[in-house]
């Protein structure tokens, strides 16, 4: 094959058969078409027929022009999957994030409101780091007093963390929509259009929190708004991996109606004043039980000036007895709370012998809490309050976090 066929549409014959589709960069020697249906298909034999005119990648740009009357949202990119569209030619993953490049490839969004769009990021979302999510809350923060409503697109794998992060950060009057995709844009089966419209379309709505929407099934078929304190990542591929823990979704976003259905409680647009305060302190640990770990893992954090651990513990929320002692000496000067691996329940550490023992230690309950979010909660309390402060803060609800019954 010649060596500059890669991002060329070509027609060739293997196995008795005609495909036809574009070059993708090889490694291996094989050749490699992406076929019109989106997915990529192998040859270690073929025979070439012919050499068709230069592709064109991606849709032609459209001019956006404002519609009198529709809401103005902005759209914030941090990179991901949904932000990311596959150039041909060189096989790597380019950012899409100018609200021209948006709007040519979800055509349907200008219709729903004007948008304007920035790359704040272009990071893989296991790099998000607290000064991330810092810098991140600012600008929204900012674009809060200009537009009806924020859409930050995120990969998936840490999304719930973001999304957590901003919740204690950022009170605001107004939605903050976290969106993402399971499947890159160039895969049939992609969610990224569906995923983006119904974000748009709840950034729009009477809302007045930080929510994710994403797919809630495997279909086409809906969306749900979670909210950011109350949604975790469940499933490494699937579309629907998004789930609410502990609590119902806010909504459910029929595709393609866009017509909106409440679930549950939520803050209401303009119902609370916008409010930054955007310091965390990073040396605050998540730790998971297991059979068997020792409780040298705290004293080491300890020692190095940490100040607030989450545990995630067995069941209703337990460690090994051995672990007392040395839990009693931490809880003297620093915050310890305990979450459950199990995720869905409540923590009750009043059952068994050594749930009140950790009690009398001065570990604090996490109630139904995600640890994850629990991790995020405290770095936030440590970051603005003084520690007697954020022991009695650690306990109430501030955001939603913390259901008040558990339903099963």
């Amino acid at each position: 094959m010649p060596e500059n066929l890669d991002g060329k549409r070509v027609r060739i014959k293997a196995k008795g058969r005609i495909f036809e589709g574009i070059v993708m960069p090889s490694f291996t020697g094989n050749l490699v078409l992406k076929l019109d249906s989106g997915y990529n298909i192998g040859f270690r034999e073929y025979e070439l027929v012919e050499v068709l005119e230069e592709e064109k990648f991606g849709a032609e740009l459209v001019k956006l022009e404002k519609k009198e009357g529709l809401p103005e949202v902005k759209i914030i990119s941090t990179g991901g999957t949904i932000a990311s569209k596959v150039d041909y030619r060189t096989g790597a993953v380019t950012s899409q994030f100018t609200a021209e490049e948006i709007a040519s490839e979800v055509p349907e969004l200008t219709e729903i409101c004007n948008v304007d769009a920035e790359l704040l990021y272009n990071i893989l979302s296991e790099n998000m780091k607290p000064k991330n999510w810092v810098e991140l809350a600012r600008h929204v923060y900012g674009a809060l007093k200009k537009y009806d409503g924020v859409i930050i697109t995120h990969g998936t794998d840490t999304m719930h963390y973001s999304s957590a992060a901003l919740s204690f950060m950022l009170s605001t009057p107004k939605p903050v929509v976290f969106v993402g995709a399971q499947r890159s844009s160039d895969r049939p089966s992609s969610d990224a259009a569906m995923n983006l419209l119904c974000a748009a379309k709840a950034a729009i709505e009477d809302l007045g929190e930080v929510v994710v929407t994403m797919h809630g099934s495997t279909s086409d078929d809906f969306c749900y708004v979670h909210r950011g304190v109350k949604v975790r990542k469940n499933h490494t591929s699937r579309r629907d991996a998004f789930q609410s823990v502990n609590a119902k979704p806010i909504a459910r976003i029929d595709y393609p109606s866009l017509n909106v259905e409440w679930l549950s409680w939520r803050f209401r647009r303009d119902e609370r004043k916008p409010k930054l305060m955007d310091r965390l302190e990073e040396r605050v640990a998540l730790i998971k039980f297991f059979p068997g770990l020792d409780s040298e893992i705290m004293e080491y954090y300890h020692s190095k000036g940490y100040r607030g651990f989450v545990i995630e513990g067995t069941g209703l929320g337990h460690v090994s007895t051995d672990w007392i002692e040395t839990l009693k000496r931490v809880c003297e000067d620093s915050i310890v709370v305990m979450t459950s691996q199990c995720l869905w329940g409540r923590i009750c550490d009043r059952v068994y012998d050594t749930g009140r023992d950790l009690l009398n230690a001065g570990v604090i309950e996490g109630e139904d809490m995600l640890p994850e979010v629990a991790l995020i909660k405290l770095m936030w309390l440590l970051g603005n309050y003084s520690l007697d402060e954020a022991k009695e803060m650690v306990r109430r609800n501030v955001v939603g976090e913390i259901e008040p019954t558990t339903q099963y």
